[in-house]
């Protein structure tokens, strides 16, 4: 085991029991959340400092910094509205989401190293279609196995539900792998060892989890 990836279990580890207690403890959740999206921002803004470096392109880069900053808090307010309306109960929407997100993440990573195959896109030249269709496949058997713990009588809805937040996380994922490449970066920060920065870690679910809750809000 390399010290690497012994590096990515430790802060995997810390990351899900930060989760567990911010789903617990309001104050908890609300700091947390704060924390995470102003070092998404600074994180942001350094990938556009990098892409806009021309000084006269600076009304194009705050543009890009206002749309970003109204989307994080667009973000925040839709997940406290469901985190606060679910208290004193853990939001079922939220875990649902992030455990998609998660399990997206796994399956492509899964499948695309032991599959492999033609490459997905060449913003992102590690993944590969066998990894889209892995993370496609757990977020379905996961939506199957939630859908009978909880009685969930539309099973197919429920399904494409799901389908439809896993896809989103993984547009998310290369939309800002894209702009990586555009800025010549490898990872958006240092924050967290063996991952990157937050962004690194979080894009996927920035984008997801505002969907995944209006979606199911939508479709409840």
């Amino acid at each position: 085991m390399t010290k690497e990836l012994i590096k990515r279990i430790i802060t995997s580890s810390i990351l899900i029991l930060l989760l567990i207690l911010m789903l617990k403890y309001t104050y908890i959740f609300i700091s947390s959340f704060l924390i995470i999206l102003t070092i998404s921002w600074i994180e942001f803004k350094k990938i556009l400092d990098n892409i806009f470096i021309n000084s006269k392109k600076f009304l194009i880069k705050f543009f890009f910094q206002l749309i970003f900053f109204s989307y994080l808090i667009f973000f925040f307010k839709i997940i406290l509205d469901d985190y606060l309306y679910n208290k004193p109960d853990i939001s079922l929407n939220i875990m649902f989401v992030i455990t998609i997100c998660i399990l997206s993440d796994i399956g492509g990573y899964i499948f695309g190293k032991i599959i492999g195959g033609k490459k997905l896109t060449k913003i992102s030249p590690s993944k590969t279609y066998s990894g889209a269709s892995g993370s496609l496949v757990l977020s379905i058997f996961f939506a199957i196995a939630y859908s009978f713990t909880f009685n969930i009588i539309n099973l197919i809805s429920f399904i494409i539900m799901a389908i439809s937040i896993s896809i989103v996380c993984q547009l998310g994922d290369i939309f800002i792998s894209y702009l990586k490449r555009l800025a010549k970066l490898k990872d958006t920060g240092n924050f967290l060892p063996g991952h990157g920065g937050i962004l690194d870690r979080i894009d996927g679910i920035l984008f997801a989890l505002p969907f995944g809750i209006i979606l199911i809000n939508f479709l409840d």
